[in-house]
């Protein structure tokens, strides 16, 4: 046996203690990350109910114990491919965002870079098409919290976030479960390569006229304020009259038009009418240029800082906003802040 051959075992002795001693490490912080991931997800909710952007869902996940183990244990051919792996493996905490479009991807992770520290950010699906090829699409970031943020608890703590729209989603989950999950015959392996592909370019293709679609039907948007059949305001009726009144405005979580509705009815405005009539109390380009929109901020949003700027501490202390009171004082003081 060669020399070469003996030191084999020995190295690979030598690098599966450092990976045990991480994989124990790991396993006794696991369940503060798991407290760490639900934050993350609460977090990221926040951040983008507050800026109003439209968005499917929002899940998060903390690396298992063995996944974490398998990742520490991968080796480059000459030693291990993540040396210090509690640091090096990023994706500890993992949160998924899910869009509609795939203007709304580029809102998200805008709004994130103005909220924190983005310590790495790629765009998968931007590298692919510079190949030249279609395939796996999705917006990776990895972000921290910083000491000082008032971000409870999270200080220091990093998170993958990974932001695709819903087709990319289905595309990336389905390739995934054949790859991985299933068995697939290496004479269709070429086959299944191409059917694949031509599947990511026509998603792309889906993208885009779902984006079109939303862009034609906000334009068309008709300015109704017709009465809705209720003694109240309800959501499908409000969605309507804001996509007139705020043409401009993105649209917003679906489950938003029925919680502002409901913050309407704390206020006694139960119609449309009436809310229109209120609105015109209201100059939209100043509460613009106070809040200093950085992305799309949807027509629910618009609203909400349209009620803020009209009832002050009185809108920031309905019941419905008990869970959002320092974010709402915060855009009070940007409302009532003497221009300068």
């Amino acid at each position: 046996m060669s020399e070469a051959n003996d030191q084999g075992p020995d190295r690979a002795a030598d690098r599966g203690e450092p990976v045990r001693e991480a994989v124990r490490a790991y396993a006794a912080r696991q369940p503060r990350l798991t407290a760490a991931t639900a934050a993350w997800v609460t977090l990221v909710r926040t951040l983008l109910d507050d800026a109003g952007i439209d968005y499917l869902s929002v899940t998060g996940r903390t690396k298992s114990v063995a996944s974490f183990s398998a990742k520490a244990s991968r080796s480059d051919g000459d030693g291990l491919l993540y040396p210090d792996p509690l640091e090096q493996i990023t994706d500890q905490i993992g949160v998924r965002v899910i869009t509609y479009v795939h203007s709304d991807v580029a809102a998200v992770a805008e709004l994130l870079d103005d909220e924190l520290t983005i310590l790495d950010d790629r765009d998968l699906g931007e590298e692919t098409a510079r190949s030249g090829r279609f395939g796996y699409a999705s917006r990776h970031l990895l972000v921290r919290a910083d000491e000082g943020d008032e971000h409870a608890g999270l200080a220091g703590e990093r998170a993958s976030i990974q932001v695709r729209t819903v087709l990319q989603h289905a595309w990336a989950e389905f390739e995934h479960d054949i790859r991985y999950k299933g068995n697939v015959p290496e004479d269709a392996a070429a086959d299944l390569d191409r059917r694949f592909t031509l599947a990511a370019g026509l998603i792309e293709l889906a993208d885009r006229e779902f984006a079109t679609i939303r862009e034609r039907i906000q334009a068309a948007a008709p300015g109704s304020t017709a009465e809705p059949e209720a003694d109240h305001i309800v959501g499908q009726d409000l969605a309507t009259f804001l996509a007139g009144h705020y043409s401009d405005a993105g649209w917003s979580h679906t489950d938003h038009y029925d919680w502002i509705a409901d913050l309407l009815a704390q206020l006694g405005i139960d119609t449309v009418d009436d809310l229109a009539d209120l609105l015109t109390s209201v100059d939209a380009d100043a509460v613009i240029r106070r809040m200093g929109y950085r992305y799309p901020a949807g027509a629910v949003r618009r609203l909400d800082d349209a009620l803020l700027a009209i009832f002050g501490e009185q809108y920031v202390t309905l019941e419905g906003n008990s869970h959002r009171v320092p974010l709402l004082r915060a855009r009070l003081e940007k409302l009532t802040t003497p221009e300068a």
